[in-house]
């Protein structure tokens, strides 16, 4: 049962309190009575109330004297204040009254029915101002719950993140490696099978966690100069075999108004253009599949670039293009069983182009084939945007040998990257856990340090910290480290580099990007 509203009536004559009782008796409020200025003080530090009904005339303080003392004490809760008085009712006392501070002043001999309204209208305000409060409680609770949600939720995605990638990197690391060494027709058949399944359930696992951060709120986007060109050719290269080996010839078409360099998030455009060729490609079969980028002249400050992926594929029926850019849904059951999918790739897509303010759609016809397009804000790279970059030369073994400390506790790991470090013409010392790692460096001049994060004894993070501040006292050159870790999530990327890594590398890794980051 809710507590009734309290009202501090203040009078020198008792009988006056108990005449302001009988009026209001039917309000169903708690009456709290004060004789004097000193003792109505005494009551407003002791309870909450709803309203103040204050006598003017009073010995030794008097109304005035006392509301300003309310209005003024930090530690009184503030409530509105009615003065009554059968004295004081010229207007230089009613202006006098409200400048205390009291919201109203009524003279004696009252009249039970005014009164009665007045503090009706303040009871309600009251009640009002009780039902904010509650409700901003609520909401304050139920926002902390949510942070304390998603907070758990992140370090469930960190912790997931690690331990599926890790066993991930021996399966695509074992079969990188087993690639570089001789081995029948049909052994290499069998390990190119592990390899693209083993790719597959990556692109499940990055898609699961991906939908997972969107939904928590937890992706936010670098902001960082790029080589747009590049990007689009990487997923020329990317695809390539995969168009070829379906009968389809894979087309980049880049209008001249469009600027090579821009600043943006070059990972996620990447991803959204792989997402869209990647379905182009599989839903081809001995056609062809365009990528159109064109630049949007919408006279901002910013660059606003349309992409395109055309295909001549099966088409999609208008009825079921809702559906495609809806968390886990499929176009049908019979396209599922056909072409699989987990149904999170396009609404992954969709929300990183909102992201960078943006739109994305698709104009499809069955058996005609389909457009999926979209456009996004780029900004301005300072680099000059005239010289044209060329696709990356095949990867082959570095020209000069490097001293490569691995921090690495995984024996799985530790065998995978000795041999891709190894295959690359470099030399490798081993270190089980961090605290080993410090040691080495304060010992031997390494050229690069390959530091895992999540280790015993010491991680990679305080790892790298020490080593810092080791360099830094002795005034030694800083050593290249680059994180080579299982945690995918970008504030482990930023922490990473807040300790004093040059670089980020995830697992699962392969020989092209253990040496893309060594030659960076």
């Amino acid at each position: 049962m809710p507590l009734r509203s309290k009202i501090l009536i203040v009078d020198d004559k008792r009988e006056n309190l108990v005449a302001l009782e009988v009026i209001l008796k039917d309000l169903n409020v708690e009456f709290v009575r004060a004789l004097s200025g000193n003792e109505a003080l005494a009551h407003t530090l002791k309870h909450e109330f709803a309203l103040g009904i204050i006598d003017v005339q009073m010995p030794d303080m008097d109304g005035f004297e006392t509301v300003e003392l309310i209005q003024n004490d930090p530690n009184i809760s503030y409530f509105p204040v009615i003065f009554v008085s059968a004295i004081y009712n010229e207007e230089q006392y009613v202006v006098r009254g409200i400048e205390t501070g009291a919201v109203d002043f009524i003279s004696k001999p009252i009249i039970p029915q005014i009164l009665q309204g007045k503090v009706r209208v303040f009871l309600d305000l009251y009640e009002q101002k009780k039902l904010l409060e509650t409700s901003n409680r609520e909401l304050k609770i139920a926002k902390e719950k949510a942070e304390k949600k998603d907070l758990l939720k992140s370090l469930f995605l960190a912790t997931m993140s690690h331990e599926i990638r890790t066993p991930m990197n021996g399966i695509i690391g074992v079969s990188e490696l087993l690639k570089q060494t001789p081995l029948t027709q049909d052994q290499l058949d069998l390990v190119n099978i592990m390899s693209i399944s083993g790719n597959n359930l990556l692109v499940i696992i990055n898609d699961i966690l991906d939908i997972s951060k969107i939904e928590a709120g937890q992706i936010k986007l670098e902001n960082r100069s790029f080589d747009l060109y590049n990007v689009a050719k990487e997923i020329i290269s990317m695809l390539g075999i995969k168009a070829k080996d379906q009968g389809n010839k894979l087309v980049l078409n880049i209008d001249k108004e469009v600027p090579q360099y821009v600043v943006g998030d070059s990972m996620r455009l990447k991803q959204i253009l792989l997402n869209l060729t990647n379905n182009a490609v599989k839903f081809t079969e001995n056609g062809k599949v365009e990528i159109n980028i064109s630049y949007i002249d919408d006279k901002s400050s910013k660059h606003k670039i349309g992409f395109k992926v055309v295909d001549n594929g099966i088409g999609i029926h208008k009825k079921e293009q809702s559906k495609l850019f809806k968390q886990f849904s499929q176009l049908n059951q019979t396209t599922q069983r056909e072409y699989g999918g987990t149904g999170l790739g396009l609404a992954i897509s969709k929300s990183l182009v909102e992201l960078m303010n943006g739109e994305i759609g698709v104009d499809s016809k069955p058996k005609v084939g389909s457009t999926f397009w979209f456009n996004v804000m780029l900004g301005v790279s300072e680099k000059a945007n005239s010289t044209k970059k060329k696709i990356e030369t095949p990867i082959e073994g570095s020209n000069s040998s490097l001293d490569i400390l691995l921090v690495e506790d995984n024996l799985i790991n530790q065998k995978i990257a000795i041999g891709i470090i190894k295959q690359l013409g470099h030399k490798i010392t081993v270190a089980d856990n961090g605290e080993v790692a410090v040691d080495m460096c304060k010992t031997k001049d390494f050229d690069v340090v390959l530091m895992d994060i999540q280790m015993p004894v010491m991680d990679g993070f305080l790892a790298t910290k020490n080593i810092r501040e080791w360099e830094h006292e002795n005034k030694k050159q800083a050593v290249r480290i680059i994180a080579l870790t299982a945690n995918a999530l970008k504030e482990d990327k930023e922490k990473c580099f807040d300790v004093g890594m040059n670089d980020f590398l995830t697992k699962p890794f392969k020989i092209t990007d253990i040496k893309s980051c060594l030659e960076g």
